[in-house]
């Protein structure tokens, strides 16, 4: 709730350019998207929950096992996080670094 609180409203697109590599990714998240814009509230809610089931197929997973002095670097323009508290009773300190960086953007991909 307090990360809600914290983050204003926003518009970017649904589908995301990566800057560098010209990758293009969904740009959607289940806790931060609300909405589709000039779509109905009824479509807009069907069409995000299913990109959102579609993100999460076993397939786009990447699981990683934390091993001691493991350090993992994801790019959150073309990732989801979704952390798994399976450490127990180990523990795990933690540093997040957010590099401040671009707005989103899409470019239509060029034909092959």
């Amino acid at each position: 709730a307090k990360a809600l609180a914290d983050t204003p409203p926003v518009t970017h697109p649904v589908v995301r350019t990566h800057p560098e590599s010209g990758r293009q990714s969904l740009f959607v998240n289940g806790l931060f998207t609300t909405r589709i814009l000039g779509l109905g509230e009824g479509e807009s809610a069907e069409l995000l929950g299913f990109l959102q089931e579609h993100m999460e197929q076993p397939r786009f997973r990447c699981r990683f096992r934390w091993r001691p002095h493991s350090v993992a670097i994801w790019d959150n323009r073309l990732t989801q996080h979704r952390p798994v508290n399976d450490y127990w009773p180990s523990h795990r300190k933690l540093q997040r670094i957010t590099i401040d960086g671009d707005r989103p953007f899409y470019r239509a991909a060029e034909a092959a």
